[in-house]
């Protein structure tokens, strides 16, 4: 796959909660749109206007009512259940608000689960933890920490790394920074801007925090469940650190 190609396809989706209520929710509302191979992109628009639904259909973790979702080339709708959970496991990565870590497990177990499912070996898994961690400033000591002995940076250091070191097309990251001191948050928006250019993944943020908003490169606006404006920037007018 091209830097030019896309990896996500949204074909005329929408997605309605309630249709069998007297007031249904139109959570999107006909979307089309599509990401390409290395796009740094973020989504924002006032609570309600369709954002997390918009990563949900992107991340195979909720249905669209009418229209097709197409990740790396694959019809989620084709998919079962399981066939999803597989795919989701190979080509998507999740970043969350609340980190979803095991709190019983050190930093690189944690970072290392989604290897772990994978089936990739002790050995490999390993390294390619301690390589991401080391890369994200963790020291020895740092990295067999459990979540609660963690700052809330590091913390989420743990849940960036476990998302990149499984390799796969597309991270979706919903509100990343919102726990985040502005510091910290810049910090890490930074070492994703990085890990983006350096490795070539495609990173789509949800978001109501402008520090995020310019640092993307492409930048999404939504209200209503519709794609009101898609600006892709000039490299001068995108916020460094």
């Amino acid at each position: 796959m091209t830097a030019s190609e896309a990896i996500v396809r949204l074909n005329g989706v929408s997605k309605i909660y309630g249709q069998d209520t007297r007031v249904p929710v139109r959570a999107l509302d006909d979307v089309t749109l599509s990401l390409k191979k290395g796009d740094f992109a973020a989504v924002a628009g006032p609570s309600g206007s369709g954002k997390s639904t918009l990563l949900n259909m992107m991340g195979g973790l909720d249905k669209p009512t009418e229209g097709r979702v197409t990740v790396a080339g694959q019809d989620l709708g084709e998919l079962s259940r399981n066939a999803l959970a597989d795919f989701r496991l190979y080509h998507i990565g999740f970043v969350f608000q609340a980190f979803n870590l095991i709190p019983v497990l050190s930093a690189v177990e944690n970072a290392e689960f989604e290897l772990l499912m994978q089936g990739v070996s002790k050995e490999e898994r390993r390294e390619r933890v301690r390589e991401e961690l080391t890369g994200m400033g963790f020291t020895e000591d740092q990295m067999h920490r459990r979540p609660d002995e963690l700052s809330g940076g590091q913390q989420q250091r743990v849940a960036i790394a476990r998302a990149l070191v499984a390799r796969p097309d597309l991270v979706l990251a919903d509100e990343p920074t919102a726990n985040l001191d502005s510091t910290t948050g810049g910090r890490l928006m930074d070492m994703m801007a990085e890990l983006n250019e350096r490795t070539g993944i495609t990173f789509l943020f949800a978001t109501h925090d402008p520090m995020v908003m310019d640092r993307a490169r492409r930048f999404i606006q939504m209200r209503d469940g519709r794609i009101e404006n898609d600006e892709v920037r000039d490299e001068a007018t995108v916020s460094h650190a």
